[in-house]
């Protein structure tokens, strides 16, 4: 039993994916950062996002402190048919604000943390707070620098760069 213990613990040390996502390096101004879309560049390859390019998130903030967010995809390019899902978020995290908790429908629950962000708010990257997803977003279609750039920093701060799919963007 003991040793079952270690090796849990030697797996948890050794993979972030394991030990969770480092916490956020910076705070987030919810005014500038929860308001307007953003595009969705890079991301952990999943079922449900499968045949989806174009992807964007639109944030708005609401009178009552929540967010009101829609992600939204095209399946088979970009002036493809839409696939969306809304739900309202939660912050978790006051103050610092990069911590958000999504309520998409009754089975639906997903928590985003933004773990890094340009100070201009041109570009983060966020993930679960398990470091199994990671999302790479910008405000405008991206330049393979800068795509190169936010690639390296998911890879600073401990992801598996082998593990991110880069999907169509529109213009």
């Amino acid at each position: 039993m003991k040793s079952l213990s270690i090796i849990a613990l030697t797996l948890a040390l050794a993979s972030p994916a394991l030990a969770g996502a480092p916490e956020p390096a910076a705070p987030v101004d919810a005014a500038r950062f929860y308001e307007g879309r953003w595009l969705e560049v890079g991301r952990r390859p999943m079922g449900i996002t499968k045949g989806c390019v174009a992807g964007a998130t639109d944030y708005a903030r609401r009178a009552d402190g929540k967010v009101a967010v829609r992600d939204t995809c095209r399946q088979g390019g970009v002036t493809g048919k839409e696939r969306a899902i809304s739900g309202v978020g939660t912050l978790r995290d006051p103050g610092t604000n990069a911590k958000l908790s999504v309520r998409y429908n009754a089975l639906i629950t997903w928590d985003y943390w933004v773990l890094d962000h340009d100070p201009d708010y041109q570009w983060f990257i966020s993930a679960d707070p398990k470091f199994r997803n990671v999302f790479l977003y910008t405000r405008q279609a991206p330049s393979k620098a800068l795509l190169d750039q936010m690639t390296q920093r998911a890879t600073e701060l401990g992801y598996d760069p082998a593990k991110i799919e880069y999907p169509e963007v529109a213009p």
